[in-house]
């Protein structure tokens, strides 16, 4: 045998298949390989079965003695040559009760019986058996032809080790719940359990000598293949490796998860690969679930941080989208009904989805043009821009969203027309904006063909998506809305921008505190009054926003009645008072604010246990200050009364600005304090600048540092009077925001003393014909000549009536600025009062012709006396005054 094995092993060499060193294996050999071609002899390599069986051979001569022992019975038997050679086997290693059965059946051999069975040893002389052989014996001659025996021994416990190992190894690979196949070193299958056999079909016999490209698609099978190859070359094991095939009789596509390691025999050559593989479908489709359910909820947690944090209606669209491209759809448009943007409550056609809507927001990731709709299916759909006004067809699905108030999923259209955008849209979500149980518009999610399909979660998703946006948008709207009869409330409530008077120049600016509303409780007027005197108010109402206009407005409006009465500033002030205590009442009769003051340590001086919260609020609104001052531009002087208010500036030419010492009076609304006045003389060129606490005083400076701030603001502003407003505004810090801001800024002018005509006259009969001599005369210097009929047709009548009415000397005053007004003064305090004449009466139509013929006309009180006045337009070229002849005989 030995010659046998040395004489095939250089053949073998000489064709590559044995004893070439490799770095392929720990021995450094390369991986066997099966021979090709006819068979050869070769060498062996260790690690064969015997070396795991453990097999020992010795010898017995013919006179029963061990006449040979081979190395491996001693590694097996644990017992030297020396101890061995020459003795009775049955003596040496059977125990004594066993003597004589060994010594029977030594002699059968001996006789030319083969004989197998176990056989207890010892190793150990004197020792107790410790050992359990199975020797088979085999009768044999020597040369002399005497009968002896060669004996195979293996050791009964490597046996049973072997049969555990393999029957553990067949319990594994057939019991494994996973697929447990075999590959050879050729890349073929040897084996295969049930699991592996029970997917792909068949018997597992079915599946030896196959290769992967035999059960996976060609891609994936050359992928396995190479994992193979390169785990039998490298020994390095795959872990995980993703393969996708399908399963006989199924149309799903399943997913592997496949693990390959090498094999190697007992001497560590490799003999193959080993591959496991489990079905991890059903764990990718869970992961790919929650994955995501993640991405929704990190989607939603966007659309809560970012959607709403804009209260208007594009800006939140926009941000609506931003957040849904790319990370939920490709495409995506906003559309809002045009009826609610516009401000109305319903507009016709919403509960049907056929009324108009505008696209307020677009987004792509694919392309930057707008998109047809999906929603029609039909190839003659435009793109909508943003901006553009639409309808949606009454049978279309987002007509049907709009009108059930649910989510329609849209199939896409396929189209060989070109490569326009509508042809890749393959699944579009027509989602309704509800809120507050209202449709307010339709936002549109498209994907394009390769991206998933919308599906049932995506349809939440997308629902919970457009709540969200449609909540935050009716907010806007609402807030628009809002804000609008904010603006026309406050627009309604200030002078016009532009204000005009006799002999001043005015300028005004007012800043909101609340710039949500933009209104506020400041306030600034300015009347004309008759004689081209003019009233400039500022107020100021405790509070801010939209409940404090409101009081303002009140008080502005009975500022206006007070003035047009032509009363003294104090009196105004004191009427306003009146007013105000009476608009912040409890509605009992009594004003909340004294009473309070009357008992303020006491809890029935804070407020009454019944009084209401909203009584208590608008009696702490109705708390306002106010500066009043009346300019006359022929005196040139200024009477100022206050309410508790900042005093006014002056600031005369060369010199710095000046505080005015006027008496500051109790706030609006207090009562019991009488208000003072003082007249000041406004020379031409000065600037008076009225103004509210907002632009003075913030926390972060006090009062003293703001007026002083004011003053040299106002010093250094010699310029344009539009231009002195912003330059103390950006001088001074307006943009706090904690409260309103009126500033009413007056250059005076005066009226120059060729436009004022005064003459006393005696009070007799002939002075009326003085009058209209007079009044012609100044007319006729004017260049007035279209108004010197009416004039004095209207100056003989007021003073006529002066003579029958008054008494005491009689004045008569001419005043020319933007249109002439002409005033009579009596010492007699009984008012005109105009009736209507019947037929028969032969006077009592003088007022009545006053009134055809003016303007505008009225009396006043004086501290002598009276005043009666008429206003009458200047020609401008194009009107025609009116005919005294026609205003006259219209009164029979």
């Amino acid at each position: 045998m030995s010659d046998m094995s040395s004489g095939g092993a250089e053949p073998a060499q000489a064709e590559g298949q044995g004893g070439v060193d490799s770095p392929g294996d720990p021995g450094g050999r390369p991986p066997l390989r099966e021979p090709q071609g006819p068979p050869v002899w070769q060498s062996s390599r260790p690690g064969s079965i015997y070396d795991y069986i453990r097999v020992a051979s010795f010898s017995l001569g013919p006179d029963g003695r061990i006449e040979q022992w081979s190395e491996r019975a001693e590694q097996l038997l644990g017992i030297p040559a020396r101890y061995a050679l020459g003795k009775d086997p049955v003596e040496a290693f059977v125990p004594s009760e066993l003597r004589e059965t060994g010594r029977r059946k030594v002699s059968e051999i001996l006789d030319g019986r083969e004989w197998t069975g176990l056989v207890p040893y010892r190793r150990d002389e004197s020792g107790p058996a410790d050992g359990l052989a199975e020797i088979y014996v085999m009768p044999s001659r020597n040369e002399d032809g005497e009968r002896a025996a060669v004996c195979v021994v293996v050791d009964v416990r490597a046996l049973r080790g072997i049969e555990t190992d393999l029957a553990a190894s067949q319990a594994v690979f057939g019991q494994s719940p996973m697929g447990f196949t075999l590959f050879g070193t050729d890349l073929k299958l040897l084996r295969v359990n049930a699991r592996f056999a029970t997917v792909f079909g068949g018997p597992a016999s079915k599946y030896r000598g196959c290769t992967p490209h035999d059960f996976l698609p060609r891609s994936e099978a050359d992928r396995m293949a190479a994992a193979l190859r390169r785990v039998l070359d490298t020994g390095e094991p795959v872990t995980e490796m993703q393969l996708v095939g399908q399963v006989p009789g199924e149309e799903e596509r399943r997913r592997w998860s496949v693990s390959l390691y090498r094999l190697h025999g007992a001497s560590g050559r490799p003999i193959g690969v080993a591959a496991l593989a489990a079905d991890v479908t059903g764990r990718r489709r869970a992961e790919r679930e929650a994955a995501n359910a993640r991405r929704n909820l990190a989607l939603l947690n966007e659309a809560g941080a970012r959607i709403g944090n804009s209260l208007d209606l594009e800006t939140t669209a926009r941000t609506l989208l931003d957040v849904a491209v790319p990370q939920f759809c490709d495409l995506a448009s906003v559309d809002l009904y045009q009826g609610l943007l516009a401000g109305d409550e319903a507009p016709p056609g919403m509960s049907d989805g056929s009324a108009e809507l505008r696209r307020v927001a677009f987004a792509s990731a694919v392309s930057d043009a707008p998109f047809a709709a999906a929603a029609g299916g039909s190839p003659e759909d435009t793109p909508v821009a943003v901006g553009a006004v639409h309808r949606y067809p009454f049978n279309s699905p987002c007509a049907a969203a709009l009108r059930t108030a649910q989510a329609q999923i849209i199939p896409g259209r396929e189209s060989d027309d070109g490569p326009e955008l509508g042809a890749v849209v393959h699944s579009t979500l027509a989602v309704p904006m509800v809120a507050r149980d209202t449709v307010v518009g339709l936002v549109q999610f498209s994907r394009t063909k390769g991206s998933e399909p919308f599906g049932e979660r995506d349809t939440a998703l997308a629902v919970e998506l457009a709540a969200r946006a449609a909540v935050c948008i009716d907010n806007a709207r609402l807030y628009r809305r809002e804000h609008e009869r904010a603006l026309i409330l406050q627009r309604s409530l200030l002078p016009p921008g532009d204000p005009e008077a006799a002999g001043l120049d005015i300028a005004c600016r007012y800043l909101p505190g609340t710039t949500a509303t933009e209104v506020g409780g400041d306030w600034f007027d300015v009347i004309e009054l008759p004689g081209h005197r003019t009233a400039l108010v500022v107020g100021d109402v405790m509070g801010r926003g939209l409940r404090a206009a409101v009081a303002m407005g009140e008080l502005r409006t009975a500022v206006r009645t007070l003035a047009l009465l032509d009363l003294e500033p104090a009196e105004v002030l004191s009427a306003l008072d009146e007013i105000a205590r009476g608009l912040g009442g409890s509605g009992d009769g009594r004003s909340t604010a004294g009473a309070g003051r009357g008992r303020s340590g006491s809890a029935r001086g804070a407020l009454d246990s019944g009084r209401s919260a909203r009584t208590a609020d608008l009696s702490e609104v109705y708390l306002a200050t106010c500066v009043y001052a009346v300019y006359d531009p022929v005196t040139r002087r200024a009477t100022f009364a206050n309410a508790g208010h900042l005093p006014p500036v002056l600031v005369e030419d060369g010199e710095d600005a000046l505080l005015l010492d006027v008496p500051p009076g109790m706030p609006l609304g207090v009562g019991g304090e009488p208000f003072e006045e003082i007249e000041v003389e406004l020379p031409d060129g000065a600037l008076l600048a009225l103004y509210t606490d907002g632009l003075v005083e913030s926390r972060h400076h006090p009062l003293d540092e703001g007026l002083q701030a004011f003053r040299a603001a106002l010093s250094d502003a010699g310029r344009a009077l539009e231009d002195a407003c912003d330059h103390v505004l950006s001088a001074l810090d307006t943009s706090h925001g904690e409260d309103d801001i009126a500033l009413l800024m007056a250059r005076v002018h005066g009226l120059p003393k060729d436009a004022v005509g005064d003459w006393s006259l005696a009070p007799e009969a002939r002075s009326v014909a003085r009058a209209r001599e007079l009044a012609r005369e100044q007319l006729l210097d004017w260049g007035l000549q279209e108004l010197v009929d009416t004039t004095e047709l209207l100056v003989s009548e007021l003073v006529t009536n002066a003579l029958r009415h008054g008494h005491g000397e009689i004045r008569l005053r001419l005043l020319l600025d933007r249109t002439l007004v002409c005033e009579v003064w009596d010492a007699d305090l009984a008012q005109p009062r105009r009736r209507r004449a019947r037929d028969t009466d032969e006077g009592g139509r003088g007022l009545q012709l006053v009134g055809l013929l003016s303007q505008g006309w009225g009396s006043r009180r004086t501290p002598r006396g009276k005043t009666v006045w008429f206003e009458l337009a200047l020609p401008d070229g194009e009107s025609t005054a009116k005919d005294p002849t026609e205003a006259l005989l219209s009164l029979f």
